[in-house]
């Protein structure tokens, strides 16, 4: 399975900031916040990631992620020109997703809860066996969101219908910015027609699977934690609950490096480089803790 980062988009909303950089390489506690991201897909086995960017902003990435080498994974690039709509991250990406199947998570979503790793793996499976799958969080606002209405029983999560931003929302359960497609899925976007505000939604992605009895859903229930940190508040609150999980659990979380030495795919070595590198803070000293209960 592939996996996209889409890390484009101009943050108007967090000007005068974003005028000087992606929103995606500020700092959410201690952590740019692409590294939440990554995490995601890599607690789902990902190791193939490419990287949607503006042009202007490219440059920066690659020298935050490089090839990806240092977390045990493979990253590559590609430039959106325009933000035209999420869809649109599967047709740039085409060529990247071949015939594999693929997971995309916005660059801006951070996810955190007990059991998310099974969630994942469970929507990884999905798609493998030919199904899309989309990952729900109850929220006060729905009307900001794309909506699922969905109908829970003993036998499954089922999806009713999804719709963008509805003025009477059918449900207050919102569609996160992970999404689990399988094989084909840059076809599917290409028969996408541009909405109304002249976008390939995703939501119009998700319906033609609905459509086809091919869209699955995974709901994050309590203990989950899910941010979209695209404005100045949930990028403070974001910061302070990470902060506090650290701090009372002592670790850190959704650490690439960590992951990748758990799963075995890099070595104790190049952990204790990654530790070298940033022994002057907290970060760098939890790597270097984690090479000294494992000698």
């Amino acid at each position: 399975m592939k996996g996209i980062i889409l890390a484009g988009g101009s943050g108007t909303r967090l000007y005068p900031i974003t005028e000087a950089i992606s929103k995606q390489l500020m700092p959410i506690y201690d952590k740019p916040m692409i590294f939440y991201p990554l995490a995601t897909l890599m607690l789902a086995g990902i190791r193939d990631i490419l990287v949607i960017t503006t042009p202007n902003d490219q440059p920066a990435f690659k020298k935050l992620l490089k090839d990806g080498s240092q977390f045990g994974i493979s990253i590559s690039y590609v430039v959106q020109p325009s933000p035209d709509g999420l869809a649109q991250a599967f047709i740039l990406g085409e060529e990247f997703i071949g015939d594999d199947s693929c997971a995309m998570v916005l660059g801006d979503n951070i996810f955190y809860g007990n059991g998310f790793t099974e969630l994942l793996e469970n929507a990884r499976d999905n798609a493998i066996e030919g199904y899309a799958t989309i990952f729900g969080n109850q929220v006060k606002d729905p009307e900001r969101f794309g909506i699922m209405e969905i109908d829970e029983s003993e036998s499954g999560t089922y999806v009713l219908s999804v719709e963008e931003k509805p003025l009477k929302p059918k449900s207050n359960y919102a569609i996160t910015g992970l999404y689990f497609y399988p094989k084909g899925v840059a076809e599917e976007a290409k028969k996408i027609k541009p909405s109304k505000r002249g976008e390939l939604e995703i939501t119009t992605l998700n319906d033609r699977y609905l459509k086809k009895n091919k869209l699955r859903a995974e709901i994050l229930g309590e203990g989950f934690t899910w941010f979209d940190t695209g404005t100045f508040d949930s990028e403070l609150d974001a910061a302070n609950m990470i902060r506090t999980i650290e701090h009372n659990k002592d670790k850190v979380i959704c650490c690439p490096e960590q992951i990748a030495y758990y799963r075995g795919w890099i070595t104790k070595e190049q952990l204790q480089a990654r530790a070298d590198l940033l022994k002057k803070n907290t970060y760098g000293q939890y790597l270097q803790k984690i090479v000294d209960e494992t000698k």
